[in-house]
C-alpha cells in the first residue's frame, strides 16, 4: 500500500497568522505616522497631547491582554480571532470620524463630510476645546484598537500549538511574528502617500479595512486539524506527535475541557516565568520601535526623510529573527534535547547579543550606521527571543490555557514597555535640561547611553530568573 505524503497545510494557517500580525501592526501606526503632519494642525495637538494617547493605549492594551487571552480560550481559536480582529479593524477605522464627531459636538452640525468637518473647525476660536474634544475621541478610538489588538497574540499563539508539533513552534511563530517587522516597514511607504492624496481619515479607513478582508479569508480556511478536510492523515499524525510522547510521562493526565482560571494559571511556576520574561524584555522592543527615530533625530540630527533609510536598514535586519525560530528546532532533531531544553539553549544565545547596545554610543561617534546596525542586531534578537519566549507556554500548559497564560505574560510585558518608555521620556528630559554627564556623555547623549545600557542586560536577567523558576522541563496537566 502506498504511503500518504504528508501534507503542508498548516503552513496556510501560518501565512494567515503572519498577515494578521502585519495588518495588526500597520493599525496601530498610522496615528503615528499622521498625526504630526495632517491631524495637529487640524486640532492644534501638541507632544503632550499625543504622548497622552499614546500612553494610554499602552495601558489598554497591557490590561487588555489579560482578558483577552481569557476570551479566546474561552469562545476558542476561530471565533476568537474573528471578534478580535474584528474589533481592533472597527476601532482602526473608527479614527477616521474623529473629525467629524468634533465638529459634530462642538458647533451642533453632525451632517458634513472630512472637508466639511475640517471647514467647521477652522470657524472655531475655542482650541483648547477643540483639542480637549478631539483627544477624548481619539483616546476612545484607541481603547477600541487596544481591546482587539491585545487578542492578535493569544489566538495566534494558540493555533500554532494546535497545528504544529513542539519543536517546531518556535519556527513558525518567529515567521508569523515577522509581520511585526514587515508591517512596521511597510507602514512608512504606505500610510503617509494615503493621507497625503485622499486624507488622514482615508489612511485609517484603508489600513482599518484589511482586517475585514482577513476575517473573510478566516472563516474559510481555519478549523480544528482533526476537522479539517484538506490536512490528511499523515500531517495530523505529524501535528500531534508530542501527544504520543507525553502520554507517555508517569503523571501525565489526560487533557479535560474544564475552563482554566487565572488563579489556577498563577499558581504554576511556569506562568510567573513566562510573566517574568515578558516584563523584562517587551519594553525594550517598544524602546527601540518609538525612540530610535528620536535618537537619530537628538543625537545626529536628522528629519524624518534623512532617517528613512537608515530606519528601512533596521527593520530589514530585524527579518534574520526568522532563523531564531529554526535554532530550537536543529537542538531538538540533531542534539537530542526536548523541545524546552532547545528553546532555552536558543533564548540563553539570543540574549547575549542585546549586550552590543553598550557599543551603540561609543562607536556612534565614528558614523551613525553603527548604532544602527546594533539596534537591528538587538531587534532581531528579541524577535527571535519572542518568538521562543511564546512557545514555552505551549510546552508546558495544555491547549485549553495557553491563551490566558499568553494574555497574563503580555499583560506584564506591556507594563514593562510602559516603565521603559515613559522612564525614558522623563531622563531625555531631565538630561537635555540639566546637561547631565555621564561616562563621558552628556546631555541627551548621556540619557540614551544609560537606557541602552539597561536595555542590554534585561534578556540575561529574564533568562536567568526564568530558568531559576522552571530549571526542567515539565508539562502541566492539573488545570
Amino acid at each position: 500500500m502506498k504511503e500518504t505524503k504528508r501534507g503542508n497545510y498548516r503552513w496556510t494557517i501560518c501565512a494567515m497568522l503572519f498577515f494578521a500580525t502585519t495588518i495588526n501592526y500597520m493599525d496601530r501606526q498610522v496615528l503615528s505616522l499622521t498625526w504630526k503632519d495632517f491631524i495637529a494642525p487640524e486640532f492644534h495637538w501638541t507632544n503632550n497631547d499625543y504622548g497622552n494617547i499614546t500612553a494610554l493605549f499602552s495601558i489598554f492594551y497591557a490590561v487588555s491582554m489579560l482578558f483577552a487571552g481569557r476570551f479566546v480560550d474561552w469562545l476558542d481559536t476561530k471565533k476568537g480571532f474573528l471578534w478580535a480582529i474584528g474589533i481592533w479593524s472597527i476601532g482602526a477605522c473608527l479614527h477616521a470620524f474623529c473629525g467629524i464627531a468634533t465638529s459634530g459636538m462642538i458647533t451642533g452640525n453632525w451632517m458634513v463630510g472630512f472637508e466639511g468637518a475640517k471647514q467647521s473647525l477652522a470657524l472655531v476660536d475655542n482650541t483648547a476645546m477643540i483639542i480637549t474634544v478631539s483627544v477624548t475621541l481619539f483616546i476612545f478610538a484607541r481603547f477600541i484598537l487596544a481591546v482587539g489588538e491585545a487578542g492578535n497574540f493569544p489566538a495566534a499563539i494558540k493555533a500554532t500549538a494546535e497545528y504544529f508539533p513542539k519543536k517546531d513552534r518556535a519556527f513558525s511563530t518567529s515567521i508569523f511574528n515577522a509581520g511585526a517587522t514587515v508591517g512596521a516597514l511597510a507602514a512608512p511607504i504606505t500610510i503617509p502617500f494615503i493621507a497625503a492624496k485622499w486624507g488622514w481619515e482615508m489612511s485609517f479607513i484603508i489600513i482599518g479595512a484589511l482586517g475585514f478582508v482577513w476575517m473573510g479569508f478566516w472563516v474559510f480556511i481555519y478549523h480544528k486539524p482533526e476537522l479539517h478536510p484538506k490536512v490528511n492523515a499523515a500531517e495530523l499524525e505529524y501535528i500531534q506527535q508530542d501527544l504520543i510522547s507525553d502520554r507517555k510521562l508517569v503523571d501525565y493526565v489526560e487533557e479535560t475541557t474544564t475552563k482554566a482560571s487565572f488563579i489556577d494559571c498563577l499558581k504554576h511556576n511556569q506562568t510567573w516565568a513566562f510573566a517574568f520574561g515578558k516584563f523584562m524584555t517587551d519594553g525594550v522592543w517598544w524602546f527601540f520601535l518609538f525612540w530610535t527615530p528620536a535618537y537619530l533625530s537628538s543625537v545626529y540630527g536628522m528629519d524624518s526623510t534623512q532617517s528613512a533609510l537608515p530606519l528601512f536598514v533596521l527593520y530589514m535586519i530585524t527579518l534574520l529573527s526568522i532563523i531564531g525560530g529554526w535554532l530550537p528546532t536543529y537542538f531538538v532533531e540533531k542534539k537530542g534535547m526536548n523541545p524546552y531544553e532547545g528553546r532555552m539553549r536558543a533564548m540563553l544565545i539570543f540574549a547575549f547579543f542585546p549586550l552590543l547596545a553598550l557599543l551603540a554610543q561609543p562607536l556612534g561617534q565614528i558614523t551613525y550606521w553603527i548604532p544602527v546596525l546594533i539596534i537591528g542586531i538587538a531587534g532581531a534578537a528579541h524577535q527571535a527571543w519572542s518568538a521562543n519566549i511564546f512557545t514555552t507556554v505551549g510546552d508546558m500548559f495544555p491547549k485549553k490555557a495557553i491563551a490566558t497564560v499568553t494574555g497574563i505574560g503580555g499583560m506584564a510585558g506591556g507594563i514593562g514597555a510602559f516603565f521603559i518608555n515613559k522612564g525614558s521620556g522623563l531622563l531625555f528630559d531631565h538630561a537635555g535640561q540639566t546637561q547631565m554627564v555621564f561616562m563621558g556623555f552628556k546631555g541627551e547623549e548621556a540619557g540614551y547611553f544609560i537606557v541602552f545600557s539597561i536595555c542590554s542586560v534585561c534578556y540575561l536577567i529574564g533568562w536567568t530568573v526564568m530558568k531559576s523558576l522552571v530549571p526542567k522541563y515539565r508539562p502541566i496537566t492539573n488545570l
